[in-house]
């Protein structure tokens, strides 16, 4: 009888295992004194460099569409509410090649952002390195120059699975922005 118990209690062990290790990890931080009610519509910053996986930073990009048209965000080339900085890699060290630096495209200083009011992602950082197999995604108020939203979605990838991997990015956008706009925000 004991070997039949401890067989079950090491199956379920190994499976706990398995489905810990590829569960996407996300981290989320925003200002609090925001009303993300009032932001409609947001400009993508342009990369500094060309990704280095196309296709993964194409899907990850739809993605993103897809998910703030849910919410009734809507993306604009030019002058958007927000201005949405995208970086993230899956090379092994520190890679922020389909990155944007913090300034890229709405121009001005960095932007500013108020620590006390954060939890989570991003406190304190203006753009930090991305770890491997990771996407950062920070909101940037135009008007204000301030961050008011950042994020952080870790995944496991695995590049000879194209297919699986392109499926577990888009679910890991989706888990990250399941918290944008954050439900503590005057937006609900």
């Amino acid at each position: 009888m004991k070997p039949r118990w401890r067989r079950f209690w090491s199956c379920v062990f190994v499976a706990a295992l398995t489905t810990s290790a590829s569960a996407q990890k996300v981290k989320v931080g925003y200002d609090k004194s925001v009303d993300f009610s009032k932001y409609k519509t947001y400009t993508l910053a342009e990369p500094a460099m060309p990704p280095t996986r196309p296709t993964l930073y194409a899907m990850v990009i739809s993605s993103i569409d897809t998910q703030l048209g849910s919410k009734g965000l809507e993306r604009v080339d030019k002058d958007g509410d927000l201005t949405l900085n995208a970086s993230g890699g899956i090379d092994f060290g520190i890679a922020v090649s389909g990155g944007t630096p913090a300034l890229s495209s709405y121009g001005g200083g960095p932007p500013s952002m108020n620590s006390t009011m954060w939890a989570g992602a991003g406190a304190g950082e203006l753009m930090p390195a991305v770890p491997d197999a990771s996407l950062h995604l920070q909101f940037v108020d135009r008007n204000e120059n301030r961050i008011v939203w950042s994020g952080t979605v870790t995944q496991a990838l695995d590049t000879e699975q194209k297919e699986k991997s392109l499926k577990l990015a888009s679910k890991a956008v989706a888990k990250l922005l399941k918290r944008f706009p954050p439900k503590s925000s005057n937006s609900d």
